[in-house]
Parts: C-alpha cells; sequence; structure tokens
C-alpha cells in the first residue's frame, strides 16, 4: 500500500444510496463517466454515482510515484474517508486495474465488482507507446489549437477518435499558453509498471462480478477468460458487440443496460 496517498478530486454524478465508484483509464479523468454514470444513477434503488480522478490526471494531485499500489492507495484512502461500509466499483482499462487490486486485497470495501475491457494480465504489446510518443513531440510553446494538435500527431496516431481523446487532456492557462493537465513525463515514465499485471500469485475476489468487453477491442480476448473465472469465480462476463475499448462511451445503452441489471435494478432513462 502506498505510504503517502493523494487527496484525489472527484465528481458527483447524481443519485443517492449505496455508492458507485468509478475509476477512468489511463489519460483519462472522472469526466469519461460523466454521460454513463447520469444513466446509472438511479439503478437498483438509488446509487450515489461518483467518479474520481486518479493521481496525475484530471483534477487530482501529481505525484513522482505512479504504480498499482500508490492507485490503490489513493483510492481506498478516498473511501475510507468518504464512504462506509463497502460499494460497488467499477472501472475502466486501468482503472479496471486499480478495481481489480482493490477488491482482491480488501474485498470487505467492494460489495459488487465491474471491470471494463481490462483482464488480469500484463499488457505489453498493448502498451500506448506510440500515443505517448506523440504527445511528448508537440512543442506546446508553438501549438495554436487543439485542432493543430491533432494534425501534428497523426502520423504516429491515425485514429482520429484516438486523437482526439488525447487532445482533451490539453488546456490553455490565463496567458492562453497550452499545456498538459496530466503529469506526461511520470506517466511516460511509469508505462511498464502500468502495463504490467496488477495482481500478484493467488490473489482473487469471490464476491460478484461482472466482466464488460467490447467486442471490437483486443484487451480482453477469449483466451484471458480462464483466468478471469480463476481469480473471480462469481464473475459474470459479457461482450457489447459494436464496442471497441471504450462501451461506457461508444455503447452507452447498452452499457448502462448490462450495468443496471448486474447491480440490482433498471436504468431510469
Amino acid at each position: 500500500m502506498a505510504e503517502h496517498t493523494l487527496d484525489l478530486f472527484s465528481r458527483e454524478l447524481g443519485g443517492a444510496g449505496r455508492p458507485l465508484v468509478l475509476l477512468h483509464g489511463l489519460l483519462g479523468s472522472g469526466r469519461n463517466w460523466q454521460s454513463a454514470g447520469a444513466g446509472l444513477a438511479e439503478v437498483g434503488g438509488g446509487r450515489a454515482v461518483r467518479a474520481l480522478d486518479l493521481r496525475n490526471h484530471g483534477k487530482s494531485p501529481w505525484s513522482e510515484r505512479m504504480d498499482y499500489d500508490a492507485l490503490l492507495g489513493d483510492v481506498l484512502a478516498w473511501l475510507e474517508s468518504k464512504t462506509e461500509g463497502p460499494v460497488d466499483l467499477m472501472g475502466h482499462s486501468m482503472g479496471g486495474k486499480v478495481a481489480m487490486a482493490l477488491a482482491c486485497r480488501r474485498p470487505e470495501r467492494v460489495g459488487r465488482l465491474v471491470v471494463v475491457d481490462i483482464a488480469p494480465k500484463a499488457y505489453l504489446s498493448h502498451g500506448h507507446r506510440a500515443e505517448f510518443a506523440a504527445m511528448n513531440e508537440l512543442r506546446l510553446s508553438e501549438l495554436r489549437s487543439r485542432g493543430e494538435a491533432e494534425l501534428k500527431m497523426e502520423g504516429r496516431v491515425p485514429d482520429w477518435g484516438m486523437r482526439k481523446f488525447l487532445t482533451t487532456n490539453l488546456e490553455q492557462d490565463e496567458a492562453g499558453a497550452w499545456r498538459w493537465m496530466v503529469n506526461l513525463p511520470v506517466l511516460t515514465a511509469a508505462l511498464p509498471a502500468l502495463e504490467a499485471n496488477p495482481l500478484g500469485a493467488g490473489e482473487g475476489f469471490p464476491g460478484p462480478a461482472l466482466f464488460l468487453r467490447g467486442g471490437r477491442s483486443r484487451y480482453v480476448e477469449d483466451a484471458d477468460l480462464p483466468e478471469i473465472r480463476g481469480r473471480f469465480p462469481a464473475a459474470r462476463i459479457e461482450t457489447i458487440a459494436a464496442a471497441g475499448h471504450n462501451p461506457h462511451m461508444e455503447t452507452r445503452a447498452e452499457f448502462c443496460a448490462l450495468v443496471g441489471g448486474f447491480l440490482g435494478g433498471v436504468v431510469v432513462a
């Protein structure tokens, strides 16, 4: 566990009752959950939906340390200061790895676990090396707009949607100069740690779990399913055929319906 935890920024996305805590992926923030989170706020008698910004992302503090023990420590500290008893916990991609690790190591804090398009394994071949190279190559002092940043990234990042996503991390200061909202140098150096499997030998979670994968994504393959079932024996595994790596944004209605059913209620439109 991290020795020094950071005070994470959180967004209230609606609802009341048992907390549903949402964790974003690498280079994301709690903003990624706003639409899906609002759709889940009235599930199962009511959920107090809260989306966290993880360290070195969004509006949360920065730190030189960036590994799963530190991320887990921050989230656990937030839970212990803001909630009582178990919460429902959902994480996407890197946030899904944090959620898995927290459920395995502190199962009394997690009622139901939802993991979105990630598996308990290392992702060395799936890394974000090209995206990080493109971000690091941008000369922010010469940048005039997000659109210009997208064009400059095109050689390394051909996918238009990914370029749009990356540039959501750009903001202007009061003088109009562009800067990154994420701690880019630390995240770049931390890639090997973040690509690793966050779970140790024998770690698992016996409670209710839902693993959602995108049918057009390669992050959770059929070969990964035995490992998921071995570590999470009560897990349901569902595939959203039309979704890629971001089903909560790409196929919101189907995503919310599946998660709502798992949490024990119907999504209120």
